[in-house]
């Protein structure tokens, strides 16, 4: 038994060995869109830009999220198109009621969703129409962003900055998301690092990589870029859209970028536990491509990188077997290190840095909760709508 533990507990020291030096560093937190210094744009003609904003329900944030977006400080010509997906709560005239205080009514246009057709999801529909009536503008770009997201007053100028300075397709932030609660500052650093570590920014970032990645809340697209790929119709099922999205971009030889943002703020609180479980497992098992032996792959991979090493280190102190206890040590500091980054990142305390085990534990439920309500067709669930493969 005691050669089993320490066989594995080497084999968990040597792969976060490997992460570490190897995997793209992934666990620094150094691409950022505010550490960009390409803030001014050397072109006589500025960029026009479409904000594409789809909005189901969101009264409640549209006050602040708008706002954030009428007020932006891009010199450019932007204009914003909100999509009302259908609201049962006035979301249309909350937008307009905002618009009206600021005395940019002419800035915003409310497009009305149609009822959402067979092979789309919700938020992609939503997003065609937008893009459908922003395409009679020609802008230049667009910015497709959630309807929870308040925007930094500069941070239009800094994307447009960023892809004409840089030549590139797609730019992208995660915005900074909310990290109040307990649970938050619990699972949220985690979510991001998690993150990072599928799609490390620097792989992403690198023309000569494959790995593709965006974050939904925020992605400024060229027009051309997107009629290149066909549009959002090549990706229309996609439940994990943004990565959807930025794979077709670089599978074409598109430049993209992607980084974290100091700046710009998720509105959307996950304020309990049970906010952040249905977040997480409504698109888990869409990411592992619905696949059992995946699941089972990531279930063991996940014992035996983060689970294992603390608990290899009780049972070497149990059996008195100091080098499967200094080996797991090892590993669990090299763990906590990878993790820290980020922690620092969020402003949380530093202690939430040596619980990545037992945060691995609650994504690893989650995962296999995602699978269960897959298996019994509740995959998916979003808004009052649930999507199936």
């Amino acid at each position: 038994m005691a050669t089993i533990i320490f066989s594995l507990t080497l084999l968990s020291l040597v792969i976060w060995l490997f992460l570490i030096l190897f995997w793209g560093q992934f666990w620094r937190v150094n691409h950022q869109l505010e550490a960009n210094k390409d803030k001014d744009i050397d072109n006589n003609t500025l960029p026009t830009v479409c904000v594409i904003i789809p909005a189901r329900n969101e009264a409640d944030v549209i006050p602040v999220s708008l706002r954030s977006l009428l007020l932006q400080d891009y010199p450019g010509n932007f204009t914003i198109f909100l999509v009302d997906d259908q609201s049962s709560d006035g979301t249309a005239n909350v937008a307009q009621e905002v618009a009206h205080n600021l005395d940019k009514t002419q800035q915003l246009q409310i497009v009305t969703s149609t009822s959402l057709p067979p092979g789309w999801t919700g938020k992609l529909w939503a997003m065609e129409q937008g893009l459908q009536t922003a395409s009679t503008l020609t802008p230049d770009y667009f910015l497709l962003t959630d309807a929870d997201i308040e925007h930094d007053p500069s941070n239009l100028h800094r994307l447009v900055a960023k892809a004409e300075a840089q030549k590139l397709d797609l730019v992208s932030i995660m915005v900074r998301l909310r990290c109040q609660s307990f649970w938050e500052q619990l699972l949220i650093p985690a979510f991001v690092f998690f993150f990072q570590k599928l799609y490390p920014f620097s792989w992403v970032n690198n023309p000569k990589k494959a790995t593709a990645a965006a974050a939904g809340g925020c992605i400024l697209i060229h027009s051309e870029a997107l009629n290149r790929i066909g549009g959002l119709q090549i990706i229309r099922q996609a439940l994990i859209d943004d990565c959807s999205l930025a794979k077709a971009v670089k599978s074409t030889h598109g430049k993209i970028w992607l980084g974290l943002s100091t700046l710009t703020y998720s509105l959307r609180p996950y304020d309990s536990l049970k906010t952040i479980w249905d977040m997480v497992a409504r698109s888990a098992y869409t990411q592992l491509n619905y696949s059992p032996f995946l699941l089972i792959g990531s279930l063991l991979g996940m014992t035996l990188v983060y689970l294992l090493p603390p608990i290899a280190i009780i049972f070497g102190l149990v059996l008195g077997n100091w080098i499967i206890t200094l080996i797991s040590f090892i590993g669990y500091l090299l763990m906590t290190f990878a993790y820290f980054p980020i922690i620092r990142f969020y402003k949380c305390s530093p202690v939430f840095a040596f619980s990545l085990p037992i945060i691995a534990f609650l994504y690893t439920s989650m995962t296999i909760d995602s699978a269960l309500q897959h298996w019994q067709g509740r995959g998916g669930a979003w808004k009052g709508r649930v999507y199936t493969r």
